[in-house]
């Protein structure tokens, strides 16, 4: 069974992803300027996958297992 997010939170300048495994993981939002730049409307209106964590009206996708590998902009393959 692969890690995927249950809920994504944020401070001014971290992404907080809670994988399935029970980890918390601190990303920085300066990785996807897309989210640093957006507003707290914006960035709450995520949509959790298996796949990742996706973001329509910014067009940003991520991917969590990209994430927990410590690969800085991991963003999902189109």
């Amino acid at each position: 069974m692969s890690v995927h997010a249950t809920s994504v939170r944020f401070d001014d300048d971290t992404m907080w992803v809670y994988p399935s495994d029970g980890r918390i993981l601190g990303v920085s939002l300066a990785w996807f300027p897309r989210l640093l730049n957006a507003t707290t409307e914006q960035r709450v209106a995520v949509t959790i996958s298996a796949y990742g964590l996706h973001w329509a009206a910014l067009g940003e996708d991520i991917s969590v297992p990209a994430l927990l590998a410590g690969e800085g902009g991991a963003h999902v393959a189109a």
